[in-house]
């Protein structure tokens, strides 16, 4: 998120925290520029009216370097210029202030949908299904209560489909960039998700590689 309203983006950053999402802000273009072009976001949401380098200014740069990380831009109540100058300059969509959260977070959720087609509406591993809009978690039909941050974890595992993904790459993408607590939280959420996607349904199939991370392996045990 790239907005210099501190008390605004401080809020908006917990309640998208709250619903299971890794927030990073940056208080200034260059900032956003710079955060944005180093790391791999699901999601951008910029404001126009940004100090050092403007939203306009941003995602039109950020796309001449190859950033095709999907870009929600915050415009002026009514402004038809500033919607149209932002889709020109190669933003996916548009959000006029003021806006409401829940709004906001479909916007948000909408965007990371239509990202790309390699994403499906609903992730699938075996019996065990996710469906991100929704934020629904079902094994063989059976729904299947999570956290928000549960969800977010499962949803990575699922995204990375039996890759091997790093306790840091889960804290990157699930808690946010500058998370300084304890690594170990990571385990505690892995624990909680084999005993409630794994353990009620005899399925073993959050895998731990010692010194390495974690992967997502066939419901029996087998690699996937």
């Amino acid at each position: 998120m790239v907005e210099d309203e501190k008390r605004l983006a401080a809020a908006l950053k917990a309640g998208l925290q709250r619903e299971g999402f890794a927030v990073d802000v940056a208080l200034d273009g260059v900032e956003g520029e710079w955060l944005a072009a180093e790391n791999r976001y699901d999601a951008i949401v910029m404001d126009i009216m940004l100090p050092r380098l403007n939203g306009y200014q941003l995602c039109s740069r950020l796309r001449e370097r190859g950033v095709w990380t999907p870009i929600l831009m915050l415009t002026a109540k009514d402004g038809e210029y500033d919607q149209a100058e932002a889709l020109d300059t190669g933003a996916d969509d548009f959000l006029s202030k003021p806006f409401s959260y829940v709004v906001l977070l479909a916007h948000i959720r909408a965007l990371m949908r239509r990202a790309s087609a390699q994403r499906p509406p609903v992730l699938r591993w075996g019996d065990l299904s996710l469906d991100p809009a929704t934020r629904v978690c079902e094994r063989a039909g059976v729904p299947i209560d999570l956290t928000a941050r549960e969800f977010a974890v499962l949803e990575y595992l699922m995204r990375r489909q039996g890759e091997l993904v790093t306790k840091s790459d889960i804290l990157d993408h699930v808690w946010d960039f500058g998370f300084n607590g304890d690594p170990n939280v990571v385990e505690v959420h892995m624990s909680a998700l084999r005993r409630k996607i794994d353990k009620p349904f005899g399925r073993a199939t959050i895998e731990t590689v010692r010194g390495a991370g974690y992967k997502l392996v066939e419901a029996d045990g087998r690699r996937g």
